[in-house]
């Protein structure tokens, strides 16, 4: 089989996109796997199928890296914005539906796509634990450390570990270092089905901001420092943990466009 596909990345987290409007494709883990290896495939951090869903302008579908059906991709979601946008979906205002549900999405004058994320309504705190971190869903799962020294992590091996203690290790979380630096925060995120260091992952800096923001009530905008780039998250803390009127805001970047046989 014959399939025509586009590659887009977002802040370096890379995304084989599929137009599959005609459901004409379905796609074997093992397919999926293959086209996403760095090696043998394509390769990309994960791969989406753009449908048609009636009430929405699109319906994303997301696997990750390893072939499996995955949670929400903040990075992903812009990137399917903008790959909707260019194939001639001719608006910059979109209503989409993906496994967490519905979002909205904007391609906005600056060239950055701005993607409404879920509300978060609950957040635990472990700062009594040796090593203090939180836990909360942004559409994903997510671990959150804050560091002295982003730099001197080991993400790989001190994010595996995590992720595979006793814990975690069913359901898998994604682990993310936070360094608070002047007025921004600089984040590394180890994401599972990926199982390695992204260069950026969407759910995991908006975790990362709400955290930074945690303490502080009101409308806040969280400056971003990534691996592969820069992004923005704004947001409304309304306390007692919870948040609403998340936007993940950065570019979502067209790479190439070619045809793969599986």
């Amino acid at each position: 089989m014959k399939i025509n596909f586009s590659k887009y990345q977002g802040t370096g987290n890379d995304f084989i996109v599929i137009d599959n409007r005609q459901n004409n494709i379905a796609l074997t883990t093992e397919q999926i796997a293959f086209i996403c290896d760095r090696k043998k495939g394509i390769g990309a951090d994960g791969l989406m199928l753009l449908g048609n869903k009636e009430g929405y302008d699109f319906e994303m579908i997301y696997y990750n890296a390893n072939g499996l059906e995955g949670s929400m991709c903040g990075n992903g979601g812009r990137c399917l914005t903008q790959f909707a946008y260019d194939i001639g979906l001719n608006k910059k205002q979109f209503n989409f539906i993906a496994i967490d549900g519905p979002h909205e999405s904007t391609i906005n004058e600056d060239g950055w796509v701005y993607l409404k994320m879920s509300d978060v309504n609950a957040v635990e705190k472990n700062i009594d634990s040796n090593t203090p971190f939180f836990v909360l869903n942004t559409g994903s799962p997510h671990y959150i450390e804050m560091v002295d020294s982003i730099n001197s992590v080991d993400v790989f091996g001190l994010g595996q570990m995590i992720r595979y203690n006793d814990r975690f290790k069913s359901e898998g979380i994604n682990i993310n270092f936070v360094e608070q630096q002047d007025d921004k925060i600089f984040v590394r995120t180890y994401e599972r089905g990926v199982e390695n260091e992204t260069l950026s992952c969407g759910t995991g800096v908006t975790a990362a901001a709400l955290i930074s923001g945690i303490e502080k009530l009101g409308e806040q905008t969280i400056q971003i420092e990534t691996l592969g780039g820069k992004l923005a998250v704004r947001f409304n803390n309304k306390g007692d943990q919870v948040f609403d009127n998340i936007w993940l805001m950065g570019p979502g970047t067209f790479v190439f466009r070619g045809s793969i046989t599986v």
